[in-house]
């Protein structure tokens, strides 16, 4: 019965985690678990579910169709990103948010492509999801204005909030501020989420 338990409860961690199983048995019958199996006497008994589907465009398309590009760095269009400049500066002026910031945050979500739309129907330069795109009166998420508008004042929501954590306001633009929460206000350890701060901050800070 505790060995069932056990199981239980590495399995739980597994789910968080996103770690795999390995389990070896000794000749006098002792039963070890890691998820860091040294050597090839282990045996995988739980396999993690697939890593999330991210709801943002530029992990799940851009970079997939640029296999040669950085994922710190990433490739955008120029003619974009001075195309939409003046909009990004009135929006980061409006709601007090760095604008380099919020330059970070397009070049991440969508390369400056205002046509993007993610698998799980985020859309526009900031990949905004409909629910998110109402809370913050954005009517139109395909039209760059709104769209730029609506995510900033999200962002500058985020980072009130985690003040004066930009790193956990800019996980919570990735995962949601109830995720930041619920791991006690620390960036959840999901991949893309880790990955999306570091390439945020990367671009922010050069």
């Amino acid at each position: 019965m505790v060995k069932k338990l056990f199981i239980v409860f590495i399995l739980s961690l597994t789910q968080e985690a996103g770690a795999d199983i390995y389990k070896y048995v000794d000749s006098d019958g002792h039963t070890y678990y890691t998820d860091e199996p040294k050597g090839g006497m282990y045996k995988r008994i739980i396999k993690s579910k697939a890593e999330r589907r991210s709801r943002n465009y530029f992990t799940n398309v851009y970079l997939s169709a640029n296999t040669n590009t950085s994922p710190r760095i990433g490739r955008y269009n120029e003619a974009n990103k001075q195309r939409f400049a003046d909009l990004i500066e009135q929006a980061a002026a409006k709601h007090q948010v760095d604008a380099k910031l919020v330059h970070a945050v397009i070049q991440t979500e969508s390369a400056y492509n205002a046509d993007a739309v993610s698998p799980k129907g985020a859309v526009g330069l900031m990949q905004l999801m409909p629910a998110t795109a109402r809370r913050f009166g954005v009517m139109d998420s395909s039209a760059p204005e709104q769209n730029i508008d609506g995510g900033t004042r999200y962002l500058k929501h985020l980072i009130t909030m985690f003040e004066p954590n930009i790193d956990l306001a800019v996980a919570a633009y990735n995962a949601g501020e109830n995720a930041v929460i619920r791991h006690n206000n620390s960036i959840p350890p999901y991949p893309e989420t880790q990955n999306y701060v570091r390439q945020v901050l990367a671009l922010y800070n050069r």
